[in-house]
């Protein structure tokens, strides 16, 4: 089975009690630790700040995945090398010197994304493609949380695929946005069809439980045991995630 990187959103946290989800997620099989930074400006809704992320990046133990949701972030190439950021993700929509923006970011020594919104063509990337290390599909319109998967995202990876086959770039794909299993029979598709899943600190279980069980109904010794103990690292609380599954899975 292909490993899909997995990437929790610290912008669903807790953040009475900040520390404790960071040690959820450092003490999980999380891949990365996907931080958003948004302005008020570029996208209708204000995060947090460098301050916040200090702290943040000095608790995480997972590599940093920075997605900026801003206007003109290339002002701010230092400071998100300044976290010890692995990534530093752009929207192509804010930046009309892309290819400058994305070799400040390398020069820095961080690997570059660029992100897309909802109704921005896959084929516009086609003269950057093979300059990135991944492409952020939003599957939402950014700036709020809590929105529904927008089915169109589903040809769009399709899209982005065949383009990074074609030119032989090595970026991967990432999707951001509505990833949850509230009755959404799209998400086999997205989970089985990326290289990066970018959900809710809170959602991540459930999207292990996704990726296995089918696996899990075809040899229900070791591997349903395996599941929890995956579980029980990503939330804390095995039982509350799998109830929905223990029966058919289990």
């Amino acid at each position: 089975m292909k490993k899909t990187l997995v990437s929790p959103s610290l912008l669903s946290a807790n953040f009475a009690n900040l520390q404790a989800d960071l040690n959820i997620i450092n003490q999980s099989e999380a891949d990365w630790l996907h931080i958003d930074i948004m302005d008020g400006v570029f996208v209708p809704n204000i995060s947090f700040g460098f301050p916040v992320l200090e702290y943040v990046a000095q608790l995480s133990k997972k590599p940093l995945d920075v997605h900026l949701m801003i206007v003109q972030p290339e002002k701010f190439v230092n400071e998100v090398k300044a976290l010890g950021a692995m990534m530093m993700n752009v929207h192509y929509e804010a930046c009309p010197h892309l290819h400058r923006v994305v070799q400040q970011i390398k020069d820095a020594g961080m690997k570059a994304a660029v992100t897309l919104n909802p109704a921005t063509p896959v084929a516009l990337l086609e003269d950057i493609i093979q300059d990135i290390d991944m492409v952020l599909l939003m599957s939402v319109n950014p700036g709020f949380g809590g929105q529904k998967f927008i089915p169109h995202t589903l040809d769009k990876i399709k899209e982005l695929r065949a383009l990074i086959e074609r030119t032989g770039s090595q970026a991967l794909i990432e999707v951001d946005g509505g990833v949850n299993l509230e009755g959404q029979s799209h998400l086999p598709a997205v989970f089985h069809s990326l290289d990066c899943l970018c959900v809710g600190i809170r959602k991540t279980a459930e999207l292990v439980v996704l990726g296995l069980v089918q696996a899990v109904k075809a040899d229900t010794h070791g591997l349903g045991t395996a599941v929890l103990q995956l579980l029980g690292h990503l939330l804390g609380n095995q039982h509350a995630v799998c109830s929905e599954y223990r029966p058919q899975a289990f």
